[in-house]
């Protein structure tokens, strides 16, 4: 049967060159872009008017942890850096079960998907008994709302009883974790353009897991063609730790457990010396800027243009709902503009750059070329913003005003050319009903 063909038609701007009539969609792909002026090569079944609509790429999220979503301005942790920050939440997290996480997953997609995001990503380490299925759950869910998903079997192996510094009880061993992370990948991985569903293995970070996860994992995603992620460069503390626990600084450690690689994509990446940051730009790992955390736990700043120039990919994530407090991928998009104009001045870094680390820079991240450009043969993943609101109004260029004027819900999402959000409604999700049991939840269990 042939595929439908859409023409998605006169957009009051695109993120695209020689697009300017718009785009045809057949399948999953888009077909051709239309240059101003013109009409699709072809007949088309079915046309979209998107003379309101500035229409970008799908947001690709490179980084979050959904089940903190439940613990959103907790007051154990508001005010607080990192290692205060999670040594609060910890104890908290421990009561975590299987409903409030496949909520919390839910709800997580849900925002993503309204915020214009098509991929998303967690890296979800923390697995309290009756948690074993998070994986399963997360991709059971992420089915069943039709967004893209790349979900890592994240991990802690070491204890606060041996030098680490998440509890006992929040921590698995390292062959529970192995053989998990292989069951996962057999089920669930799949390593073709297109794909719906990807698993990496993530280690969360130096201070919580033992080096043989490290190594072992990095043999795993040989084995399986998989992503690696992890928690790097973020905090003074993880040198300060690194240093005496393992007598090197973080980068050194990433490359005695053979994690130097293009496989690898790091979250964070902040205090990187030049040196070090010219050894990851040899070797092609990736690097998520998390802009919203990192201003939230007064972190630092990501080094994106040097990692840029010396050969990192670059993308976007949002980071844990407890660390940033949404899930809202192009708010992070401004919040990534403004924080690197900070950096760097005002004409280094533009909305385009912006713009661009969380698609195609994303993309690249996640090692996938399918995804992140408005192209011919590339996925249908597109987020199309109207600019009716009142901040809007005055606004000359249209994709500068989605990151300037702060564009925070898209009007309607597409993945893999089937329709998703529709007049900035997520379809087949009744989100006052998800927000009140998730809410319900989040006070019943961590409520204090």
């Amino acid at each position: 049967m042939t595929a439908t063909r859409l023409w998605i038609r006169n957009p009051l701007a695109i993120l695209a060159e020689g697009a300017g009539a718009g785009l045809v969609v057949e399948g999953s792909r888009i077909a051709e872009l239309v240059p101003a002026g013109g009409r699709p090569s072809a007949a088309v079944d079915e046309t979209v008017d998107a003379s309101r609509h500035v229409v970008i790429p799908g947001l690709v999220n490179t980084h979050h942890h959904f089940f903190q979503t439940l613990t959103r301005a907790h007051p154990a942790a508001i005010n607080k850096p990192l290692f205060p920050w999670l040594k609060a939440l910890y104890p908290v997290w421990d009561k975590l079960n299987e409903e409030a996480f496949r909520l919390a997953t839910r709800l997580a997609y849900t925002e993503l998907l309204l915020s214009g995001c098509t991929t998303a990503g967690d890296h979800h380490y923390l697995y309290p008994k009756g948690l074993e299925a998070a994986v399963d759950i997360q991709v059971e869910e992420a089915r069943a709302l039709g967004i893209r998903a790349v979900v890592t079997r994240g991990s802690m192996s070491l204890p606060e009883s041996e030098g680490g510094l998440p509890p006992d009880a929040l921590v698995q061993d390292d062959d529970t974790i192995l053989a998990d992370s292989e069951r996962v990948l057999r089920l669930f991985h799949d390593p073709r353009p297109g794909a719906m569903v990807q698993i990496g293995l993530a280690p969360c970070s130096p201070f919580n897991v033992t080096k043989r996860l490290m190594r072992e994992s990095a043999r795993l995603a040989d084995v399986h063609d998989c992503r690696l992620h992890t928690h790097l460069g973020e905090t003074l503390d993880e040198d300060a730790y690194c240093l005496e626990v393992f007598g090197q600084r973080p980068v050194d450690y990433l490359e005695e457990v053979g994690w130097m690689n293009p496989r690898v994509w790091l979250a964070h990446g902040i205090h990187f010396t030049d040196p070090e940051v010219a050894r990851l730009g040899r070797a092609g790992v990736g690097v998520c800027h998390c802009p919203t955390s990192n201003m939230t736990l007064a972190s630092g700043r990501c080094r994106t243009c040097e990692l840029e120039a010396a050969g990192s990919p670059v993308g976007l994530g949002v980071d844990g709902s407890a660390s940033n407090d949404n899930s809202n991928l192009i708010e992070g998009v401004r919040h990534a503009l403004m924080l690197n104009r900070l950096t760097y001045g005002a004409e280094a870094v533009t909305h385009l750059d912006a713009l661009r680390w969380a698609t195609d820079g994303s993309a690249r991240c996640l090692g996938r070329a399918d995804i992140g450009r408005i192209a011919p043969g590339r996925e249908a993943d597109l987020a199309l913003f109207t600019l009716d609101e009142l901040r809007f109004s005055g606004a000359h260029d249209p994709l500068a005003a989605l990151v300037l004027c702060g564009a925070h819900r898209a009007d309607r999402v597409m993945v893999a050319g089937r329709w998703r959000v529709l007049d900035g409604q997520p379809l087949g999700v009744e989100t006052g009903r998800l927000r009140e049991e998730h809410s319900r939840l989040a006070r019943t269990l961590f409520g204090g």
